[in-house]
C-alpha cells in the first residue's frame, strides 16, 4: 500500500494544526505518511489529550528539581567552582 493510498489524520500528530482530508503531507510542518503519519491510526479512539493528562504531576516534574543535577559527580563541582575561583583572582591581579 502506497501513501497515496492511505488517508491522511484530521489533525497532523506533528505539530496539531488542520489536515485536509485528501492532502499528501500537512500544510503546516510538511509531516506525511513517511515522517509522521506511519504511528497513527485513523480509525483508533484516541480520546481525548486531557483525558491522560495530570497536571499536578506535570507540575512537580517541572518544578521540583534540585539545584545540583544528580547526574554530575561532586568532583566536577569541586572543579568548577576552583577554576572559578582563580580567573576571578586571576582577573583582580591583572587590575592591580
Amino acid at each position: 500500500m502506497s501513501s497515496k493510498d492511505l488517508r491522511p489524520p484530521a489533525v497532523c500528530p506533528n505539530c496539531g494544526e488542520n489536515v485536509p482530508p485528501k492532502a499528501l503531507a500537512c500544510p503546516e510542518c510538511g509531516a506525511d505518511y513517511d515522517t509522521g503519519w506511519k504511528e497513527y491510526d485513523v480509525d483508533a479512539d484516541w480520546g481525548s489529550p486531557e483525558d491522560s493528562f495530570d497536571y499536578d504531576e506535570s507540575l512537580k516534574k517541572e518544578f521540583s528539581r534540585e539545584i545540583i543535577p544528580t547526574h554530575v559527580k561532586p568532583i566536577w563541582w569541586i572543579t568548577g567552582v576552583v577554576l572559578l575561583l582563580l580567573v576571578v583572582i586571576g582577573l583582580l591581579r591583572a587590575l592591580i
